[in-house]
């Protein structure tokens, strides 16, 4: 299956940048053009399994993605839409935010180990509710597992899940059982019925894995790695790291049990087994990506900070050369912005950028006018943290070469003020524009009449914010009079002033 960035799946969802891809397919970030949102799309594909194979595979994978889409639990990705199209069939997801656990896994070396309880806790809570439909999820790893920026975890690809009935037949992919050879249980490794207890077995794969920093069977083929699942006994993970639980190191070798009647009863149990260990509520360390988080600060708002930037799409290339496009870049993110995806607008000129900045130069004009329409892009689409720094170094650069009063240099200042606003900064706003003011209201600098009154206003309200309301009264009186005496009482914003002057009063009485 060969696709490419741009295509467009069922109309709607243009994929933008592979993510990964595997035996049964691929999964794109990708924009869904109708509501301009950025998503997550994988592929299968059923035109490797022949003939009635293929089509049973197609049916069952539709009514599996139905049944998904009624799984209500916040540890579960959202589905959005599934179905097929020629020989592919297509499931579109909500795009999450933060790190595989693979990943997270290899930049924490050790991994804590009170982080592996509260990811397996975490785990246990969704399995729960994805059991009870019932739906076995056969491919849980830490591939398919993320952990968000502010600790809580998401389980991902219940696409391939088989829905439990009186039909055990297995689907099949060349002839091997869906799932993961290293993760996968002795009884889907058989072809036998799965059901609970095989997610369990996986999910004390990856509480092994957590806690040692390997599975507990590897080798150079999938044949010995699932023959070691069969036979071999798992090494206990204190041997590895001492300084784990024993009662943690019990339920590991229990739900890594051959037989499973001798794993946990549920993930239920399992759970509650784990309750004992998770910290107690307490401040969280501050780190993103922390696990323990949602413990130790149930149902908190997120932490106050930038969000991880979404996977930039590749640049535009040039068929002949295969380089990035500057030129195209720029002609699609026009294309894009006067149909009002402004999402992929932002992504598309964020890719481009060090591809201008490494071909025309930093300071280049191109660059510059590149980075001018990425900052007002960002904030048109209330990306107001990413847009901050780039307005706050055009605004200094301008002004190292055309001076502090350059028109362009403060309108990227004004611009970077309403960012610290719309952040809930209403210090650093307040000190910015005041700072601004005066640029505004003399007219041999960069007077401006209408921007002076509007940067007065926005004083006066954000002096209410702080509590001032005596200096927002004052403020706010004396641009009233000067409005009137320019435009007239009948001026929008005088009747707008008014309007705020009339409820402080009301305020103050």
């Amino acid at each position: 299956m060969s696709v490419a960035t741009g295509r467009m799946v069922a109309g709607r969802y243009e994929l933008a940048t592979l993510l990964g891809q595997g035996g049964m397919g691929q999964v794109w970030t990708a924009y869904d053009r109708r509501l301009d949102r950025r998503v997550a799309v994988k592929l299968l594909r059923p035109d490797k399994v022949a003939g009635q194979e293929a089509d049973e595979l197609r049916r069952r994978f539709v009514r599996e993605c139905r049944v998904t889409a009624q799984v209500d639990h916040p540890g579960l990705v959202t589905v959005h839409d599934a179905g097929s199209e020629g020989e592919e069939l297509f499931l579109v997801m909500q795009y999450v935010d933060g790190a595989d656990l693979s990943d997270h896994l290899a930049e924490h070396d050790p991994y804590p180990w009170q982080w592996a309880v509260a990811v397996a806790a975490q785990l246990c809570a969704v399995l729960s509710a994805v059991h009870a439909v019932p739906i076995v999820h056969r491919d849980l790893k830490p591939r398919n597992v993320m952990v968000k920026q502010d600790g809580t975890v998401t389980v991902l690809d219940l696409g391939v899940a088989s829905v439990m009935d009186t039909d055990t037949t297995r689907l099949t992919h060349t002839g091997s059982p869906i799932g993961s050879p290293a993760y996968m249980a002795p009884e889907q490794a058989m072809g036998g019925a799965v059901g609970p207890y095989t997610d369990l077995y996986a999910l004390g794969v990856l509480l092994h894995e957590l806690l040692s920093g390997n599975v507990p069977f590897a080798g150079s083929t999938a044949l010995g790695v699932l023959h070691r699942h069969l036979y071999e006994p798992p090494v206990p993970v204190r041997r590895i790291r001492p300084e784990v639980p024993e009662a943690l190191e019990s339920l590991v070798l229990r739900l890594l049990a051959k037989d499973p009647q001798h794993r946990p009863a549920s993930a239920q149990q399992v759970y509650e087994e784990l309750a004992p260990l998770l910290p107690a509520r307490g401040m969280p360390s501050g780190a993103p990506l922390d696990p323990t988080r949602p413990f130790l600060r149930p149902h908190a708002p997120w932490p106050d900070r930038a969000r991880t930037p979404a996977p930039q799409p590749s640049p535009t290339t040039t068929p002949a050369a295969g380089k990035p496009d500057v030129a195209a870049a720029v002609d699609e993110v026009k294309r894009l912005l006067g149909q009002g995806r402004i999402t992929q607008a932002v992504d598309i000129l964020g890719a481009i950028l060090p591809v201008a900045a490494e071909e025309h130069g930093t300071h280049s004009p191109v660059v510059r006018t590149l980075r001018k329409q990425y900052a007002a892009t960002l904030m048109d689409d209330g990306q107001y943290r990413r847009a901050l720094p780039e307005l706050r170094r055009l605004a200094d650069e301008r002004a190292a070469e055309a001076g502090a009063s350059d028109p362009q240099s403060l309108r990227f200042r004004y611009d970077a003020a309403q960012c610290l606003e719309q952040l809930g900064e209403p210090a650093a706003a307040l000190a910015e524009y005041r700072a601004l003011l005066p640029y505004y209201e003399n007219q041999y600098v960069a007077g401006d009449p209408a921007l002076a009154h509007e940067l007065r206003r926005r004083i006066g309200h954000l002096l209410l914010a702080l509590g001032d309301r005596p200096a927002a009264h004052d403020t706010l009186m004396r641009l009233l009079h000067d409005v009137e005496r320019l435009h007239g009482p009948g001026h929008p914003l005088a009747t707008d002033v008014r309007r705020t002057l009339q409820w402080l009063g009301q305020v103050r009485g």
